[in-house]
């Protein structure tokens, strides 16, 4: 009898720790849940940011638009140090993306692996150990005028220089059906794979065009990717289109290179149409931006657009911390930019955007 007894009493023991493991497990369930979707959530950060910047040649004259004279280039770099910016090393600025910047950062990045980059900067970014990614393209690798499979390896296998992934042609793969663009992201991820035994996980797109398909697919197989609309990185933006400042001929000058230098960056919770491939049916698009609470003087703010082919400013209204910027006129093809600055204590904060005009 009593050793009935006591397996009963065993058996109400076992039933409560069941019960009070189950609960444990559901409460570690929500919390976890509860910290991840505080973690997604947007704040007012007083991130100090990163500021990329993207070059393509070095000292081809040919090609004004994309090309950088080497003297110049040096000069730029110096200007950085001189103004005590550290310079980003991708790896970090992957892992550390979340982390809240005390001290902005600089990003060099490197589009297209022309052969100049490797006979004109490569030297001196590797005597000056300064880090840099060079986003490759697969197809045009080992042709007249690229890099070849050699020196991209030279390039991956030093410590400052990083490879990323820059699609496979380098079309315009917004004007592709999403199986083609899909097909060229999957056939340069399986060269890469061969060439270098592994895939960037940094993806650039060519001519800083996605649509918000592209951007999904793209979030799904990369850790960052980058555009070609101008602004600053701060851990508010999105991961997968960063912003960059394009540096050439024309936009190299060294004033106004040290202005940008200088910009910081300008939060916002939220950018709509979150779609950046627009066509004739929505051009303009209806474009609005709603900034945190805590940012001051939103209603200094100043933006240009290029709508209609030419910048000037757009009439701008401003109600509850969001901008709604309305455009006069369609934007012209390929591509449409805004970019807007705001005067904050004595810095200027800036960001940019750019939607691109679809074909099909």
């Amino acid at each position: 009898m009593w050793l009935l007894s006591l397996l009963m009493i065993i058996k109400k023991i076992l039933s409560c720790a069941a019960s009070i493991i189950s609960l444990f497990i559901i409460q570690i369930i929500i919390l976890t849940n509860s910290n991840s979707e505080e973690s997604n959530s947007k704040y007012f950060s007083k991130d100090s940011g990163t500021l990329s910047l993207m070059y393509h040649r070095f000292n081809e004259n040919k090609y004004p638009s994309t090309n950088i004279q080497m003297d110049i280039f040096k000069k730029q770099m110096q200007i950085i140090e001189k103004l005590n910016y550290k310079f980003y090393d991708p790896k970090l600025f992957v892992n550390e993306f979340d982390k809240i910047k005390s001290d902005k950062k600089i990003l060099i990045t490197i589009d297209d692996a022309f052969r100049s980059f490797y006979t004109e900067a490569w030297p001196y970014l590797k005597q000056n150990k300064i880090p840099f990614i060079l986003f490759v393209s697969t197809e045009p690798v080992g042709k007249k005028g690229y890099m070849n499979w050699n020196e991209i390896r030279e390039i991956d296998d030093s410590e400052f220089g990083h490879v990323g992934h820059h699609s496979h042609t380098h079309e315009y793969l917004i004007d592709m059906s999403n199986k083609e663009f899909e097909k060229d992201i999957e056939t340069a991820s399986k060269i890469f794979k061969d060439k270098l035994g592994y895939v960037p996980e940094i993806f650039s797109y060519p001519f800083g065009e996605y649509s918000l398909y592209m951007k999904k697919y793209i979030s799904k197989n990369f850790k960052l990717a980058f555009g070609q609309h101008s602004g600053i990185i701060d851990l508010n933006k999105d991961r997968y289109e960063l912003p960059r400042f394009p540096i050439n001929e024309k936009y190299g000058e060294l004033n106004r290179f040290e202005s940008i230098i200088n910009y910081m960056p300008l939060e916002y919770k939220k950018l709509n149409p979150e779609e950046k491939k627009i066509y004739d049916s929505n051009n303009p698009p209806k474009l609005s931006i709603e900034f945190f609470n805590e940012q001051k003087n939103i209603d200094k703010i100043t933006c240009y657009s290029n709508d209609g082919g030419n910048w000037k400013k757009p009439n701008l209204t401003i109600e509850n911390n969001i901008l709604k910027i309305n455009f006069e006129n369609k934007f012209l093809p390929r591509r449409g930019r805004i970019n807007c600055s705001l005067q904050d204590n004595g810095k200027w904060r800036w960001f940019g955007t750019q939607f691109t005009l679809g074909r099909n």
